[in-house]
C-alpha cells in the first residue's frame, strides 16, 4: 500500500478507531497485554480502590549527574535505560511494576464492562481502499473481532474472493502484522512487509498472487519504509538500515537510511543503493512511482513537518536523478503525471498549500502554480489525479470536504461526501475514472466508497457493518481563546441527554503537523454511552490550519502547545461541560509528552492522566533509535538556549515535590523501538518517589508489543479497558453494563 510517509515521527494514535494519526495508516493502533508476575501490594480494602495502600517496587538510584550549560541535571534512573527484555534487572523491575498495578486495576469494577462495550464498538467489518490491477482488486479486510487485517483479492467488481494473506495464520499468531505493500503493474506479484511484536523493523518478501506461492525473495532491515514497484514489474524499491551487528543496543541510534532496489528473484546482497546511505544529517528516504509507472519520486525528510525531492525519468536507460526541492521545510507530494509533467501538492510558498506543476521536458524544468492556495482551507495530502480529473481534500475548521479540477488547474465542481468526516488512502491514477478512498467521522466508522469522477458520484464500496446504533450521540465543534487569545477548535462529543456538567475524557496530539481530524473511535463511544463527554482539542503544532499552525507550537515555541491544551480544560470548565475534579486526559506518543507536560504545571485541572508511549526525557530523547530526527520538531538538547526550552518543560524533570497531582497510569511496550520504553520507565519512577500526593502513580509494560501497528485486536481492547476504567474511577464516571 502506498502512503505519503511522515515515518519515524512518535505516532499521534493509532488504530482501528480505537485511537489514529491521519498522516499514517488510522487503523493501525498499539496496545498492551501487561503481564503481573508477583504481587508486590500490602493491605488493602477490598470495597474500592482507592482504599488500597499501594506500595510501589523499590527503585534503586544512581549517582548520574551531568553539567549542561551550568545546570547541573541529576538522572538517578539511568539504569532503566538498558534493553527491557534483555536486561534481568530492569525485566524484574518491570515485572514488579505490573504486578502492583494489575492488582490496583483488577479491584476497578469498571474495567470489565469497558471490555465488553469496547469489544461490540469495535466489531464491525474493516476494509481498506482497493488497489486495482486490470480487473483484480487487492485489499485488506479485518472482520469483526480479528485480531489482524488480512490480505484480499478480488477477482472483478462483485467477483470471487481469496485471502492471500493471513498474518494471524503466520509465526507469532496475533503479533505478527501486515504492514506495507505494494502490487506489481500485471497483478501478478505482491511485494509485503511484516512486522513482529509492533517493532518498527520490517522483513519485506514476495508472493505470487495467481498461484499463492511465497517466493525466495527475503530482504530485512527495512524500517521507515514504502515498497514501490517498478513500471517494468522487475522489481521494486524499498528503504532500509545498514545491517545491524550483533549484539547492537536496542535503544541504539538509527543513521543512514537509504532507498534501495530489489531485483526479483535476486538476493538482497545484490539490491542497488538508489538514494541516501551514509550521512552527518538523519534523514528518512522513501519512494513512490507515478502510476504510469515512468517517473521515481524520492523523500527525503528531516522530521520537520517537509520533505526534500528527487526524481528520475525510469523510462531513460541510465537517466540521472533530478533534485526538484532541496529544502526539509515544505511538505511536498505527488498527485499524478500528465506526460512528462508532474504534478505535486506542497505548502511551498503556501502554508495552506497549493499545487504546483513541472515539466521535466522543457529545457529548464521549473515549478509553477496550476492550483493557488485557498485562504479559507487547508489543503490536504492524499488525494490524487483521477481521469482526466485532479481531486484534492481541503480541511476546513478540521473537517475536510472534496473538490474537482481540470488538468488545467479549471475549478470543476464538488463531490458530495456522507457528512463532515474525514477522507484517507486515496487509491486512484490517472486515465481511469474510478477511486477508493477511506471515509470516516466521529459517529461513522470507516467506510470505502468509489468516486466515478465522470458522473461525479460517490458510492458504497464495502460498509462497515457496525451492530450498534450511535444515533443518540452527538457531536459539536467549538472554539476558545488560548492564552494569546488565538481561537483554538474543540470537538465535544456526549450523548443528547447529556447537558449539564459531566465526567470528561479529553485528548490532543499538538505536534510533528499532525492534525486531529474526525474519525470513528470506539474508545470515545464507550465513554460517551455511560454519560461521559470525549473532547479533541485541534491545539497548536498540528497541521489543521497548516504549516504555520504546526510551526506556531514547535521548537522554542513548544509552550503554545501546553498552553492550548490547558486553555481546552479550562474551557470545558468553565461552559459546565464538565466539572471541576472531572476531567481526565490522554494522549499517545508526542500526545504522551502533552498531557505528562500539562500534568507537571497544571496538575490541579485534571483528576486523571493517561500518558501512552510518551517523549518523557527531553534531554536525552536524541540518543535514542530515530530520536535524533525529532530534533527539527523539538530542538536539540546540546544548544543552549534549546537545552533551556526542553528542560522547562520535559515531563520528566519538573516534577513538582509538594504539589498534589492527579492519578497518573503511564503506558508502554517493551518492544517499543519508535520511543523507546526508557521514557516512561524513568518518568514512572521519578512520580513514584517523589512528594505530590496520595493519588496513584502506577506504570503498565505490555511484553512484546510496540509502538505503531501490528498489536492485536484483543490486546488494543485489554489495555483502554484498563486506561478507561481508571480515569473512570477517578472523575467520578458513573459505569453500567449495557444491553
Amino acid at each position: 500500500m502506498k502512503f505519503h510517509p511522515t515515518g519515524g515521527a512518535p505516532c499521534p494514535r493509532g488504530g482501528r478507531g480505537m485511537s489514529a494519526p491521519p498522516s499514517a495508516p488510522f487503523w493501525s493502533i498499539r496496545a498492551f497485554r501487561g503481564a503481573a508476575v508477583a504481587v508486590i501490594l500490602s493491605t488493602f480494602a477490598a470495597s474500592a480502590a482507592e482504599e488500597m495502600h499501594l506500595t510501589y517496587p523499590d527503585t534503586p538510584r544512581t549517582h548520574d549527574v551531568e553539567t549542561l550549560f551550568g545546570v547541573q541535571i541529576a538522572d538517578p534512573f539511568r539504569w532503566l535505560e538498558a534493553d527491557p527484555r534483555t536486561d534481568t534487572t530492569v525485566t524484574e523491575w518491570i515485572d514488579a511494576q505490573n504486578a502492583v498495578s494489575s492488582a490496583y486495576l483488577e479491584t476497578l469494577p469498571a474495567r470489565p464492562i469497558f471490555q465488553q462495550r469496547l469489544s461490540l464498538l469495535n466489531r464491525h467489518d474493516t476494509v481498506f481502499p482497493p488497489i486495482r490491477r486490470g480487473e483484480r482488486y487487492f485489499f485488506q479486510r479485518q472482520g469483526a473481532g480479528e485480531d489482524q487485517p488480512r490480505l484480499i483479492l478480488r477477482e472483478g467488481t462483485n467477483g470471487p474472493e481469496r485471502v492471500l494473506l493471513d498474518p494471524s495464520a503466520q509465526e507469532g499468531g496475533g503479533t505478527q502484522a501486515l504492514a506495507e505493500w505494494d502490487v506489481s503493474p500485471d497483478g501478478d506479484f505482491v511485494a509485503y512487509a511484516l512486522q513482529k511484536d509492533g517493532s518498527d523493523w520490517r522483513s519485506i518478501r514476495v508472493m505470487d498472487a495467481v498461484t499463492g506461492e511465497v517466493l525466495d525473495d527475503h530482504l530485512e532491515w527495512a524500517r521507515f519504509t514504502t515498497i514501490a514497484w517498478s513500471g517494468d514489474g522487475s522489481g521494486f524499491y524499498y528503504s532500509r538500515f545498514p545491517a545491524g551487528e550483533d549484539g547492537a543496543s536496542f535503544n541504539e541510534a538509527v543513521r543512514d537510511h537509504a532507498v534501495y532496489f530489489h531485483r526479483l528473484g535476486t538476493s538482497q546482497s545484490e539490491d542497488r543503493l538508489v538514494h541516501g546511505g551514509a550521512s552527518d544529517t538523519p534523514l528518512l528516504h522513501t519512494a513512490t512511482v507515478s502510476g504510469d509507472g515512468r517517473f521515481l519520486v524520492i523523500y527525503s525528510s528531516a522530521l520537520s513537518g517537509g520533505v526534500a525531492v528527487t526524481v528520475t525519468n525510469l523510462s531513460q536507460d541510465g537517466a540521472e536523478s533530478l533534485t526538484l526541492v532541496e529544502s526539509h521545510e515544505d511538505q511536498w507530494a505527488l498527485l499524478g503525471t500528465e506526460g512528462t509533467r508532474l504534478i505535486f501538492s506542497t505548502q511551498m510558498g503556501a502554508p495552506q498549500g497549493r499545487v504546483m506543476a513541472i515539466d521535466l521536458a522543457d529545457s529548464e524544468p521549473a515549478f509553477s502554480e496550476l492550483i493557488p492556495e485557498r485562504p479559507d482551507a487547508v489543503l490536504r495530502h492524499g488525494t490524487a489525479i483521477l481521469g482526466d480529473r485532479i481531486v484534492l481534500a481541503y480541511m476546513v475548521d478540521a473537517r475536510m470536504v472534496l473538490e474537482r479540477y481540470r488538468l488545467d488547474g479549471t475549478p470543476d465542481g464538488s463531490v458530495d461526501l456522507p457528512g463532515a468526516g474525514t477522507i484517507a488512502l486515496f487509491q486512484g491514477e490517472p486515465g481511469r475514472d474510478d477511486g477508493y478512498f477511506l471515509f470516516t467521522s466521529h459517529k461513522f466508522p470507516p467506510t470505502v466508497l468509489r468516486l466515478d469522477v465522470a458522473e461525479n458520484s460517490v458510492t458504497p464500496w464495502q460498509d462497515p457493518n457496525l451492530p450498534v446504533t450511535l444515533d443518540g450521540v452527538v457531536v459539536e465543534q467549538r472554539f476558545y481563546a488560548s492564552a494569546d487569545g488565538t481561537r483554538i477548535p474543540v470537538f465535544v462529543i456526549r450523548r443528547a441527554d447529556v447537558t449539564g456538567p459531566a465526567p470528561t475524557m479529553m485528548t490532543g496530539y499538538g505536534g510533528f503537523g499532525i492534525s486531529m481530524v474526525p474519525y470513528y473511535m470506539p474508545g470515545a463511544m464507550a465513554w460517551v454511552e455511560q454519560g461521559g463527554v470525549y473532547a479533541v482539542a485541534n491545539i497548536r503544532g498540528g497541521g489543521e490550519y497548516g504549516s504555520a499552525w504546526h510551526h506556531a507550537g514547535r521548537r522554542e515555541l513548544k509552550q503554545t502547545v501546553f498552553d492550548d491544551f490547558i486553555a481546552a480544560g479550562e474551557y470545558l470548565i468553565a461552559e459546565g461541560i464538565t466539572a471541576l475534579d472531572g476531567l481526565a486526559i490522554h494522549g499517545l506518543s508526542n500526545g504522551g509528552l502533552l498531557v505528562a507536560a500539562v500534568a507537571n504545571q497544571r496538575p490541579d485541572l485534571f483528576a486523571a492522566v493517561l500518558p501512552d508511549v510518551g517523549v518523557m526525557d527531553m534531554l536525552r530523547f536524541d540518543r535514542f533509535t530515530g530520536g535524533a530526527m525529532w530534533v527539527q520538531e523539538y530542538g536539540s538538547p546540546a544548544v543552549e538556549d534549546q537545552f533551556r526550552t526542553l528542560l522547562a518543560y520535559s515531563p520528566l524533570h519538573p516534577i513538582r515535590d509538594g504539589a498534589d497531582y492527579p492519578a497518573i497510569l503511564v503506558t508502554t511496550a517493551d518492544t517499543d523501538n519508535r520511543v523507546v520504553p526508557a521514557h516512561s520507565l524513568k518518568y514512572a519512577a521519578a512520580l513514584q518517589v517523589a512528594d505530590i500526593g496520595a493519588q496513584p502513580h502506577l506504570l503498565r509494560v505490555t511484553q512484546g508489543a510496540g509502538h505503531g501497528q501490528g498489536t492485536s485486536l484483543a490486546t488494543q481492547i485489554a489495555q483502554m479497558a484498563e486506561q478507561w476504567a481508571f480515569a473512570a474511577h477517578w472523575t467520578g464516571l458513573k459505569v453500567t453494563p449495557k444491553d
